[in-house]
């Protein structure tokens, strides 16, 4: 059966990834691409609508799911709008703050909702096994480093992030410190948090675990845009046709 998919922020850098991957996809086709301004342009010779028709290009093209990178406060709108029609809704935006994903949280219980700050399926693996490293390494250092490109708003990145609640809920820790200055000597339970920002670094997030002489370092290095793209157009198909509720990219990987 063939899922009929939306796409949001269709001129983005991921938008147009997202298109390309849904394209390319046996079972996916793209019955609306929207953008905040579109500007009379074209993705993959693909009519770009506005996104102030969003709520109408809903209900006009049916699709079963929509795939959004876009910002938060437009991906909350995208959500209400998805939840409302009864949509599956597939986002890989971060920087959501607690209240905003209270929101995406109300949105679930109409329509099925599913967030992951990164959909490759080596950044899933890396979550599964930094746990298992921390526990069975107590009382090591951990710090933890992450690159992106010039243009990344956000600090440290949502894959950032979620590596560090996996890394807090497995081992005995005070805290954590964001980059150093000075003379700030390390303290006992801290976990260390660098975020770089240069060129065009599609996504590199390296945790390093060291003590008793000896050095753990886990990387994930993500060397196209196009990984993340295929993951979500993955969720997307695996969403579509499933119960309102909040879902994430391990529910994918593991059915």
């Amino acid at each position: 059966m063939t899922v009929r998919i939306g796409v949001t922020g269709a001129t983005g850098r991921m938008g147009r990834e997202v298109i390309a991957a849904a394209d390319a996809h046996t079972d996916c086709d793209v019955v609306f691409a929207v953008n905040r301004s579109p500007d009379d342009e074209t993705v993959a010779g693909r009519e770009v609508e506005a996104a102030s028709a969003f709520d109408s290009l809903l209900s006009a093209r049916e699709p079963a799911v929509v795939v959004d990178f876009t910002g938060p406060a437009s991906a909350l709108e995208y959500a209400r709008g998805c939840a409302e029609a009864g949509v599956a809704f597939v986002t890989g935006t971060t920087g959501f703050a607690d209240d905003d994903l209270a929101v995406l949280d109300a949105a679930s219980e109409d329509a099925p909702i599913l967030r992951a700050p990164n959909f490759a399926r080596g950044v899933q693996a890396l979550v599964n096994v930094v746990g298992e490293a921390v526990r069975n390494l107590p009382g090591y250092d951990v710090e933890l480093v992450e690159t992106h490109h010039n243009g990344k708003r956000d600090a440290p990145s949502g894959t950032a992030k979620r590596l560090l609640e996996e890394i807090e809920a497995n081992g005995d820790f005070a805290g954590r410190t964001h980059g150093r200055e000075g003379e700030t000597p390390r303290e006992a339970g801290e976990i260390g948090v660098h975020a770089l920002r240069a060129g065009d670094v599609t996504g590199e997030h390296e945790i390093v675990i060291a003590g008793n002489h000896e050095e753990v370092r886990l990387t994930h290095r993500a060397e196209d845009r196009g990984v993340f793209a295929a993951g979500a157009v993955d969720a997307a198909v695996w969403l579509a046709g499933r119960d309102p509720g909040r879902y994430e990219f391990a529910d994918v990987i593991a059915d």
